[in-house]
Protein backbone atom coordinates (compact mmCIF):
# COMPACT_ATOMS: atom_id res chain seq x y z
CA UNK A 1 0.00 0.00 0.00
CA UNK A 2 1.38 3.44 -0.87
CA UNK A 3 0.29 6.87 -1.52
CA UNK A 4 0.34 8.02 -4.88
CA UNK A 5 3.22 10.31 -4.95
CA UNK A 6 5.25 7.14 -3.69
CA UNK A 7 4.56 5.13 -7.22
CA UNK A 8 7.72 4.60 -8.37
CA UNK A 9 8.22 5.50 -12.46
CA UNK A 10 8.89 2.07 -13.60
CA UNK A 11 5.73 0.90 -11.75
CA UNK A 12 3.76 3.58 -13.22
CA UNK A 13 4.98 2.23 -16.72
CA UNK A 14 3.93 -0.89 -15.47
CA UNK A 15 0.28 0.81 -15.24
CA UNK A 16 0.21 2.27 -18.37
CA UNK A 17 1.48 -1.28 -20.03
CA UNK A 18 -1.53 -3.32 -18.36
CA UNK A 19 -3.91 -0.55 -19.28
CA UNK A 20 -2.79 -0.63 -22.94
CA UNK A 21 -3.42 -4.65 -23.21
CA UNK A 22 -6.42 -4.09 -21.32
CA UNK A 23 -8.87 -3.84 -24.44
CA UNK A 24 -10.86 -1.21 -22.88
CA UNK A 25 -11.05 2.31 -23.96
CA UNK A 26 -8.13 4.70 -22.93
CA UNK A 27 -9.89 6.65 -20.50
CA UNK A 28 -7.79 9.26 -18.80
CA UNK A 29 -9.27 8.76 -15.40
CA UNK A 30 -7.66 5.02 -15.38
CA UNK A 31 -4.48 6.28 -15.80
CA UNK A 32 -1.62 7.01 -13.34
CA UNK A 33 -1.32 10.38 -13.79
CA UNK A 34 -4.91 11.12 -12.54
CA UNK A 35 -4.43 9.54 -9.51
CA UNK A 36 -1.17 10.94 -8.75
CA UNK A 37 -3.14 14.56 -9.31
CA UNK A 38 -6.15 13.24 -6.49
CA UNK A 39 -3.28 12.16 -4.07
CA UNK A 40 -2.10 15.67 -3.84
CA UNK A 41 -5.29 16.81 -2.74
CA UNK A 42 -6.59 13.97 -0.84
CA UNK A 43 -5.21 12.43 2.42
CA UNK A 44 -7.17 9.11 2.07
CA UNK A 45 -5.44 8.61 -1.09
CA UNK A 46 -3.76 5.06 -1.64
CA UNK A 47 -2.54 2.67 -4.32
CA UNK A 48 -2.47 -0.80 -3.58
CA UNK A 49 0.01 -2.73 -5.67
CA UNK A 50 -0.30 -6.36 -6.45
CA UNK A 51 2.70 -8.35 -7.30
CA UNK A 52 3.63 -11.46 -8.15
CA UNK A 53 4.50 -13.83 -5.85
CA UNK A 54 7.23 -15.40 -7.36
CA UNK A 55 8.95 -13.03 -9.22
CA UNK A 56 8.08 -9.65 -7.05
CA UNK A 57 6.83 -7.84 -10.30
CA UNK A 58 3.59 -5.60 -10.03
CA UNK A 59 0.49 -6.93 -11.93
CA UNK A 60 -1.88 -5.08 -10.98
CA UNK A 61 -2.74 -1.49 -9.36
CA UNK A 62 -5.87 -0.53 -7.07
CA UNK A 63 -6.41 3.13 -6.42
CA UNK A 64 -8.62 4.09 -3.57
CA UNK A 65 -9.88 6.65 -0.98
CA UNK A 66 -9.26 5.02 2.82
CA UNK A 67 -12.24 7.09 5.16
CA UNK A 68 -13.22 6.31 8.47
CA UNK A 69 -13.87 2.61 9.76
CA UNK A 70 -12.14 1.43 6.67
CA UNK A 71 -14.26 2.59 4.16
CA UNK A 72 -13.04 3.32 0.57
CA UNK A 73 -14.39 4.87 -2.08
CA UNK A 74 -12.88 4.90 -5.88
CA UNK A 75 -9.97 7.24 -6.38
CA UNK A 76 -11.90 10.84 -6.84
CA UNK A 77 -15.45 9.48 -5.85
CA UNK A 78 -17.59 11.98 -6.79
CA UNK A 79 -15.90 13.85 -9.52
CA UNK A 80 -13.96 10.69 -11.40
CA UNK A 81 -15.78 9.54 -14.40
CA UNK A 82 -14.52 6.21 -14.62
CA UNK A 83 -12.99 3.69 -12.07
CA UNK A 84 -11.62 0.41 -11.56
CA UNK A 85 -8.42 -1.35 -11.05
CA UNK A 86 -5.93 -2.01 -13.17
CA UNK A 87 -5.19 -5.84 -13.42
CA UNK A 88 -3.32 -7.98 -15.62
CA UNK A 89 -5.86 -10.75 -17.17
CA UNK A 90 -6.00 -14.30 -15.34
CA UNK A 91 -4.62 -12.79 -11.92
CA UNK A 92 -6.82 -14.91 -10.04
CA UNK A 93 -7.62 -12.69 -7.01
CA UNK A 94 -10.70 -11.72 -5.76
CA UNK A 95 -12.14 -8.79 -4.19
CA UNK A 96 -12.18 -9.69 -0.78
CA UNK A 97 -8.96 -10.78 -0.61
CA UNK A 98 -7.92 -7.42 -2.52
CA UNK A 99 -10.27 -5.82 0.40
CA UNK A 100 -8.94 -7.59 3.43
CA UNK A 101 -5.38 -6.36 2.20
CA UNK A 102 -6.25 -3.01 1.95
CA UNK A 103 -7.86 -3.15 5.26
CA UNK A 104 -11.34 -2.07 3.69
CA UNK A 105 -15.05 -2.94 4.77
CA UNK A 106 -16.02 -1.76 1.76
CA UNK A 107 -15.37 0.04 -1.60
CA UNK A 108 -17.77 2.27 -3.27
CA UNK A 109 -18.06 3.46 -6.95
CA UNK A 110 -20.72 5.02 -9.18
CA UNK A 111 -18.76 4.99 -12.30
CA UNK A 112 -17.15 1.63 -12.34
CA UNK A 113 -16.06 0.85 -15.79
CA UNK A 114 -17.52 -1.93 -17.40
CA UNK A 115 -14.94 -5.23 -17.60
CA UNK A 116 -13.61 -4.80 -14.29
CA UNK A 117 -14.49 -8.81 -12.83
CA UNK A 118 -14.02 -8.18 -9.73
CA UNK A 119 -16.05 -5.61 -8.71
CA UNK A 120 -19.15 -5.81 -11.47
CA UNK A 121 -21.06 -8.84 -9.58
CA UNK A 122 -20.88 -6.49 -6.48
CA UNK A 123 -22.75 -3.45 -8.96
CA UNK A 124 -26.59 -2.48 -7.70
CA UNK A 125 -27.23 -0.78 -10.81
CA UNK A 126 -26.28 -0.86 -14.32
CA UNK A 127 -26.18 2.90 -16.27
CA UNK A 128 -25.57 4.50 -19.59
CA UNK A 129 -22.35 6.72 -20.52
CA UNK A 130 -23.19 8.67 -23.78
CA UNK A 131 -20.43 8.91 -26.47
CA UNK A 132 -19.46 10.81 -29.54
CA UNK A 133 -17.64 8.27 -31.69
CA UNK A 134 -15.52 10.33 -33.90
CA UNK A 135 -13.17 7.45 -34.81
CA UNK A 136 -14.26 7.58 -39.00
CA UNK A 137 -13.80 11.09 -38.69
CA UNK A 138 -15.80 14.03 -37.86
CA UNK A 139 -17.14 14.42 -41.46
CA UNK A 140 -19.02 10.91 -40.98
CA UNK A 141 -20.22 11.73 -37.58
CA UNK A 142 -21.72 14.72 -38.98
CA UNK A 143 -23.16 13.37 -41.97
CA UNK A 144 -25.07 10.77 -39.87
CA UNK A 145 -25.78 13.15 -37.48
CA UNK A 146 -27.77 14.86 -40.35
CA UNK A 147 -29.73 11.53 -40.78
CA UNK A 148 -30.41 11.13 -37.45
CA UNK A 149 -31.16 14.20 -35.98
CA UNK A 150 -31.59 16.79 -38.77
CA UNK A 151 -34.27 19.55 -36.93
CA UNK A 152 -31.62 19.54 -34.49
CA UNK A 153 -28.55 19.91 -36.29
CA UNK A 154 -29.75 22.70 -38.70
CA UNK A 155 -30.98 24.50 -35.59
CA UNK A 156 -27.75 24.27 -33.52
CA UNK A 157 -25.75 25.22 -36.76
CA UNK A 158 -28.09 28.06 -37.91
CA UNK A 159 -27.92 29.81 -34.34
CA UNK A 160 -24.21 29.67 -34.45
CA UNK A 161 -24.36 32.03 -37.81
CA UNK A 162 -26.87 34.11 -36.02
CA UNK A 163 -24.78 34.32 -32.86
CA UNK A 164 -21.95 35.72 -35.72
CA UNK A 165 -24.35 38.29 -37.02
CA UNK A 166 -25.53 39.58 -33.80
CA UNK A 167 -22.46 39.39 -31.17
CA UNK A 168 -19.77 39.22 -33.32
CA UNK A 169 -16.98 36.79 -34.75
CA UNK A 170 -16.87 33.40 -33.74
CA UNK A 171 -13.88 32.03 -32.42
CA UNK A 172 -13.14 28.27 -31.17
CA UNK A 173 -9.75 26.89 -29.77
CA UNK A 174 -9.51 23.59 -28.64
CA UNK A 175 -6.86 23.49 -26.40
CA UNK A 176 -6.88 26.89 -24.25
CA UNK A 177 -4.34 27.46 -22.16
CA UNK A 178 -5.29 31.01 -20.84
CA UNK A 179 -5.95 30.43 -17.12
CA UNK A 180 -8.43 33.27 -17.10
CA UNK A 181 -10.60 31.15 -19.14
CA UNK A 182 -10.59 28.44 -16.69
CA UNK A 183 -11.62 30.36 -13.51
CA UNK A 184 -14.01 31.78 -16.35
CA UNK A 185 -15.08 28.52 -16.70
CA UNK A 186 -14.96 27.35 -12.72
CA UNK A 187 -17.36 30.66 -11.90
CA UNK A 188 -19.87 30.09 -14.28
CA UNK A 189 -20.42 26.20 -13.36
CA UNK A 190 -20.54 27.50 -9.63
CA UNK A 191 -23.73 29.76 -10.76
CA UNK A 192 -25.13 27.13 -12.64
CA UNK A 193 -25.32 24.70 -9.70
CA UNK A 194 -26.63 27.22 -7.40
CA UNK A 195 -28.76 28.06 -10.04
CA UNK A 196 -30.29 24.58 -10.60
CA UNK A 197 -30.33 23.77 -6.67
CA UNK A 198 -27.34 21.38 -6.80
CA UNK A 199 -24.39 21.11 -4.73
CA UNK A 200 -21.28 23.41 -6.22
CA UNK A 201 -18.51 21.00 -6.35
CA UNK A 202 -15.81 23.63 -6.69
CA UNK A 203 -16.90 25.08 -3.63
CA UNK A 204 -14.84 22.48 -2.21
CA UNK A 205 -11.08 23.53 -2.05
CA UNK A 206 -9.67 19.70 -3.16
CA UNK A 207 -11.72 19.64 -6.32
CA UNK A 208 -11.30 23.40 -7.13
CA UNK A 209 -7.37 22.68 -6.53
CA UNK A 210 -7.48 19.20 -8.66
CA UNK A 211 -9.04 20.62 -11.80
CA UNK A 212 -6.25 23.21 -11.82
CA UNK A 213 -3.56 20.90 -11.38
CA UNK A 214 -5.19 18.39 -13.77
CA UNK A 215 -5.45 21.70 -16.61
CA UNK A 216 -1.42 21.85 -15.93
CA UNK A 217 -0.58 18.24 -17.06
CA UNK A 218 0.35 17.41 -19.90
CA UNK A 219 0.98 13.51 -20.66
CA UNK A 220 0.18 11.78 -23.53
CA UNK A 221 -2.25 8.96 -21.67
CA UNK A 222 -3.94 11.94 -19.18
CA UNK A 223 -3.72 15.75 -19.87
CA UNK A 224 -6.19 18.83 -19.27
CA UNK A 225 -7.67 20.02 -22.22
CA UNK A 226 -10.11 23.54 -22.08
CA UNK A 227 -11.95 24.26 -25.10
CA UNK A 228 -13.33 27.98 -25.21
CA UNK A 229 -16.12 29.33 -27.64
CA UNK A 230 -15.44 33.27 -28.03
CA UNK A 231 -17.51 36.10 -29.95
CA UNK A 232 -15.55 39.11 -30.58
CA UNK A 233 -12.85 37.98 -28.05
CA UNK A 234 -15.40 37.34 -25.39
CA UNK A 235 -15.76 33.78 -24.21
CA UNK A 236 -19.77 32.40 -24.06
CA UNK A 237 -18.90 28.50 -23.26
CA UNK A 238 -16.33 26.61 -21.95
CA UNK A 239 -15.54 22.75 -21.22
CA UNK A 240 -12.65 21.30 -19.45
CA UNK A 241 -12.18 17.69 -19.71
CA UNK A 242 -9.24 14.98 -20.01
CA UNK A 243 -7.80 13.32 -22.95
CA UNK A 244 -5.48 10.35 -23.93
CA UNK A 245 -4.31 9.81 -27.19
CA UNK A 246 -7.79 8.52 -28.11
CA UNK A 247 -10.26 9.54 -25.51
CA UNK A 248 -11.96 12.60 -24.64
CA UNK A 249 -13.39 12.45 -21.45
CA UNK A 250 -16.00 15.40 -21.04
CA UNK A 251 -16.30 16.85 -17.79
CA UNK A 252 -17.03 20.05 -16.91
CA UNK A 253 -19.26 21.93 -19.43
CA UNK A 254 -20.70 25.90 -19.08
CA UNK A 255 -22.13 28.89 -20.61
CA UNK A 256 -22.79 31.99 -20.23
CA UNK A 257 -26.61 32.54 -19.88
CA UNK A 258 -26.78 35.78 -21.08
CA UNK A 259 -26.32 33.87 -24.67
CA UNK A 260 -28.67 30.78 -23.72
CA UNK A 261 -30.82 31.84 -26.71
CA UNK A 262 -27.92 30.40 -29.02
CA UNK A 263 -27.09 27.47 -27.57
CA UNK A 264 -23.66 27.92 -27.25
CA UNK A 265 -22.98 25.01 -25.35
CA UNK A 266 -24.14 22.91 -28.32
CA UNK A 267 -22.12 24.58 -30.59
CA UNK A 268 -18.96 24.06 -28.23
CA UNK A 269 -19.54 20.22 -28.67
CA UNK A 270 -20.37 20.18 -31.66
CA UNK A 271 -16.79 22.06 -32.88
CA UNK A 272 -15.40 19.72 -29.63
CA UNK A 273 -15.94 16.96 -31.98
CA UNK A 274 -14.45 18.45 -34.77
CA UNK A 275 -11.18 19.52 -33.37
CA UNK A 276 -10.86 15.95 -31.35
CA UNK A 277 -11.20 13.86 -34.69
CA UNK A 278 -8.44 16.27 -35.80
CA UNK A 279 -6.26 15.60 -33.35
CA UNK A 280 -6.43 11.80 -33.52
CA UNK A 281 -9.25 11.17 -30.86
CA UNK A 282 -11.64 8.75 -31.67
CA UNK A 283 -14.47 9.11 -28.67
CA UNK A 284 -15.71 11.70 -26.66
CA UNK A 285 -17.24 10.29 -23.81
CA UNK A 286 -20.15 12.65 -22.07
CA UNK A 287 -20.38 10.69 -19.37
CA UNK A 288 -23.32 9.35 -17.34
CA UNK A 289 -26.63 10.95 -16.33
CA UNK A 290 -29.91 12.10 -18.57
CA UNK A 291 -29.39 15.04 -20.83
CA UNK A 292 -31.09 16.48 -23.54
CA UNK A 293 -28.00 17.42 -25.16
CA UNK A 294 -26.32 14.57 -24.66
CA UNK A 295 -29.14 11.84 -26.69
CA UNK A 296 -29.49 14.74 -29.62
CA UNK A 297 -25.45 14.41 -29.66
CA UNK A 298 -24.47 10.53 -28.94
CA UNK A 299 -23.81 8.08 -31.47
CA UNK A 300 -24.15 5.45 -28.60
CA UNK A 301 -23.16 4.46 -25.28
CA UNK A 302 -20.66 2.45 -22.52
CA UNK A 303 -21.94 1.11 -19.76
CA UNK A 304 -20.90 2.11 -16.15
CA UNK A 305 -21.69 0.71 -12.62
CA UNK A 306 -22.59 1.84 -9.23
CA UNK A 307 -22.45 0.33 -6.18
CA UNK A 308 -20.37 -0.89 -3.59
CA UNK A 309 -17.77 -4.28 -2.98
CA UNK A 310 -18.45 -5.29 0.63
CA UNK A 311 -16.82 -7.91 3.06
CA UNK A 312 -19.09 -9.47 5.46
CA UNK A 313 -18.85 -8.10 8.98
CA UNK A 314 -20.50 -5.32 10.94
CA UNK A 315 -18.24 -2.33 9.32
CA UNK A 316 -20.29 -3.66 5.84
CA UNK A 317 -23.42 -3.79 7.48
CA UNK A 318 -22.71 -0.18 8.82
CA UNK A 319 -21.96 1.04 5.66
CA UNK A 320 -25.28 -0.52 3.59
CA UNK A 321 -27.18 1.46 6.65
CA UNK A 322 -25.89 4.53 6.30
CA UNK A 323 -25.62 4.47 2.35
CA UNK A 324 -27.80 2.23 0.25
CA UNK A 325 -31.04 4.12 1.40
CA UNK A 326 -29.88 6.91 -0.01
CA UNK A 327 -28.68 5.53 -3.82
CA UNK A 328 -31.94 3.65 -3.76
CA UNK A 329 -33.99 6.92 -3.83
CA UNK A 330 -31.46 8.36 -5.75
CA UNK A 331 -32.14 5.74 -8.24
CA UNK A 332 -35.84 5.56 -7.81
CA UNK A 333 -36.12 9.41 -8.69
CA UNK A 334 -33.91 8.50 -11.35
CA UNK A 335 -35.16 5.68 -13.41
CA UNK A 336 -38.49 7.45 -13.33
CA UNK A 337 -38.23 10.69 -16.23
CA UNK A 338 -41.58 12.33 -15.31
CA UNK A 339 -40.77 12.25 -11.26
CA UNK A 340 -37.04 13.13 -12.43
CA UNK A 341 -38.48 16.36 -14.51
CA UNK A 342 -40.36 17.02 -11.09
CA UNK A 343 -37.03 16.67 -8.94
CA UNK A 344 -35.39 18.95 -11.58
CA UNK A 345 -38.10 21.69 -11.44
CA UNK A 346 -37.57 21.73 -7.38
CA UNK A 347 -34.06 22.25 -7.55
CA UNK A 348 -34.76 24.78 -9.56
CA UNK A 349 -37.04 27.08 -7.37
CA UNK A 350 -34.53 25.72 -4.46
CA UNK A 351 -32.02 27.24 -6.51
CA UNK A 352 -33.77 30.27 -7.27
CA UNK A 353 -34.55 31.20 -3.71
CA UNK A 354 -30.95 30.53 -3.01
CA UNK A 355 -29.64 33.42 -5.27
CA UNK A 356 -32.25 36.16 -4.03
Amino acid sequence: MVAPGELTEAEAGTWRALRATSGTPANPFMEPEFTAAVGEVRRGARIAVVRDGRSGEPVGFFPYEKGPLGRGRAIGFGVSDCQGGVFRPGLGLSARELLKSCALSAWEFDNLEAGQGLFVPAAAEELESPVIDVGEGYEAYEAALRVRSPKFFRTTTAKERRLARQAGEVRFVFDERDPAALRTLMEWKSAQYRRTGRRDRFAKEWISTLVRRLAATRTPACSGVLSVLYVADRPVAAHFGLRSRTVLSCWFPAYEPEFAKYSPGLILHLRMAEAAAGAGIALLDLGRGAAEYKDALKTGGLRVYEGAAVRPGARAALHRLSREPSRRAHSFVRNRPALARYAQRTLNRVGGLRDR
